[in-house]
This record gives C-alpha cells, sequence and structure tokens, in this order.
C-alpha cells in the first residue's frame, strides 16, 4: 500500500464530477480510523448482531482468536466511510447504486488502524443525465502492518459539469 504522511495530506476536496475520473485512476484515502474495541461492540449491538464471536472474549478464544475481533459489517462500512470524501462526497446528483465482491481477508481486532485505496474500474456516461455517468471503483482496505483485511467494488451515479 502506498504510505502517505499526515504532512503530505493538506486539505482534501470532497468528491469530484464525472469528468474527473479516468480508468486505472488510483485514490489513496487519507487519514485512516483506528476501531476501539466499544465501536465493535456499539455496532454490534446497535444492528443486533449477536453472534457471540464479536460479543463474547470467551467464545472467541475457543475459537482460535486471541479475543473478540471486530464486527466485520463495520470494518465494511469504515473502509467504504474512508473512499466517501475523495470518491462521491459532494455531488448533488449522486447516487449509490450497490456493493458488489465483497470479500473479507483478514480479521480486524480492537486497536487495529484501517486505511484503503481505490480503483476506477469502470466508466460510462449516463444516458438520463448529460454531463454525468456511472463510476465503479474497487476498493480495498488494510490494516497498520499492510495486511490486506478486506476488497469490495462499488457503484455511483456521479454528477457533471452542467452544460451551458
Amino acid at each position: 500500500m502506498p504510505e502517505l504522511t499526515f504532512a503530505e495530506i493538506g486539505s482534501a476536496r470532497k468528491g469530484r464530477l464525472f469528468d474527473e475520473f479516468a480508468l486505472g485512476q488510483l485514490f489513496v484515502h487519507h487519514w485512516g480510523r483506528t476501531v476501539l474495541a466499544s465501536d465493535s461492540m456499539l455496532f454490534t449491538s446497535l444492528t443486533l448482531n449477536y453472534n457471540p464471536l464479536y460479543v463474547n472474549s470467551e467464545s472467541a478464544r475457543e475459537l482460535g482468536h486471541s479475543t473478540s475481533p471486530v464486527n466485520p459489517y463495520l470494518t465494511f462500512l469504515t473502509v467504504l466511510g474512508l473512499s466517501v470524501e475523495d470518491l462521491s462526497e459532494g455531488t448533488t446528483e449522486g447516487a449509490f447504486l450497490g456493493v458488489d465482491d465483497l470479500e473479507f481477508f483478514e480479521p480486524v481486532y480492537p486497536g487495529d488502524t484501517l486505511t484503503g485505496v481505490s480503483e476506477v474500474v469502470a466508466l460510462r456516461p449516463s444516458r438520463s443525465r448529460p454531463g454525468g455517468g456511472i463510476v465503479t471503483w474497487r476498493s480495498k482496505g488494510f490494516n497498520q502492518s499492510g495486511a490486506t483485511v478486506l476488497a469490495f467494488t462499488r457503484t455511483n451515479l456521479v454528477g457533471g459539469t452542467p452544460s451551458s
């Protein structure tokens, strides 16, 4: 994963227009997020996902974990959230069209820091929104050691420059 220091980040631009994306374009999402045990417990409780693996450390140890791993859907939503500012925030016509091919590779544990990158893998003009288009990204999430913890593909309708 490409390294990025806080000094290099500067102020981030929020979102992009359709004509600002190119096939193969890579985005390294800044900041990252350290996930706490309390984050996972709150998320798991609020989503009523009482799988013992995520709420009971003893049960997790019986399954070979050192402690309860972070709920994987929290991991997914955290990495998705890291990508929003670079890819889809601030577009007035943008609509989230879905996620495909979500894969989990490594468990995430409390105290792990997640970062992400996304690559434009498909791009086409919209038939119904002049200037806008459909953009698909392949995103990957990493832990602080650089191990890939998940990957997914997401698609959005992205607004474009208004026609004059």
